[in-house]
């Protein structure tokens, strides 16, 4: 009888935990004046077919349609009047002394992705691994556009995004970029942490796809349960044209 009652017990907290998840709230998020685009690394290594990762990536890169979701958030900004901010990652010549290294960090420096000369060196960056996706090129050239300094591992911690969100008076990010369950997710927790109401775009995201493990999966999952709200690509455009019709935003 006692197994019976822990059985219907345990089956009772199962199924309530379901319940709760099914109903995990989704709080929104309005587009307003303090509202940017944040992108992590729009670079080669990770979009274009001929980047290092992209036999990790490149499935969950054509299944979500990312670098087309992607301009898409590039081109909504530049006709909107709406600030992006890019985080890219670079790795210096200094950044190989390191003296130990997570798995990923570790995969990352034996393959060479974003590898650049140094600081104040860009010969040889031009169509390099570390360069913006050609695509992106007359969108970031914009005077709207800030770069942050390179975050190193995987979140924005250790560059200057913050203040420089701070500075403009940004309050919400629509974050979106690469890759998903890694650098996107830790700039969502960091700048959640820091005050920041974020809202991802999950399509124009993507992650690695190893046999056993799926990024793109974890990733989806995690901007769901952190997140104050998960953009399609398709439905942002409407975002702002709401936001515009209701007043919020303000060009």
């Amino acid at each position: 009888m006692k197994n019976i009652k822990n059985i219907f017990i345990l089956s009772f907290v199962i199924f309530a935990t379901q319940v709760s998840i099914a109903q995990l709230p989704d709080p929104g998020f309005v587009i307003d004046n303090t509202t940017a685009i944040v992108i992590t690394d729009p670079q080669n290594d990770f979009l274009s077919p001929d980047g290092v990762t992209w036999g990790l990536v490149g499935e969950s890169v054509k299944t979500n349609g990312t670098v087309g979701n992607l301009e898409t958030l590039f081109k909504l900004a530049k006709e909107n009047g709406i600030p992006v901010f890019i985080s890219p990652h670079y790795y210096y010549q200094h950044d190989h002394n390191w003296k130990f290294e997570g798995a990923l960090e570790a995969a990352m420096h034996a393959m060479g992705m974003f590898d650049r000369g140094d600081q104040l060196n860009k010969e040889g960056f031009e169509g390099s691994g570390a360069d913006w996706l050609e695509r992106y090129k007359q969108y970031i050239k914009q005077d709207y556009v800030t770069v942050s300094g390179p975050h190193k591992v995987f979140g924005p911690e250790q560059n200057d995004l913050s203040l420089q969100l701070r500075k403009q008076r940004i309050d919400k990010v629509i974050l979106a970029g690469m890759s998903g369950n890694l650098c996107v997710e830790a700039h969502m927790r960091e700048l959640m942490e820091d005050g920041f109401e974020v809202a991802v775009v999950g399509d124009a995201t993507a992650s690695a796809i190893i046999p056993g493990l799926d990024g793109n999966l974890a990733a989806q999952t995690n901007f769901r349960f952190i997140a104050s709200h998960v953009y399609k690509t398709a439905d942002v455009a409407g975002a702002i044209a709401k936001a515009k019709t209701e007043g919020t935003l303000k060009k």
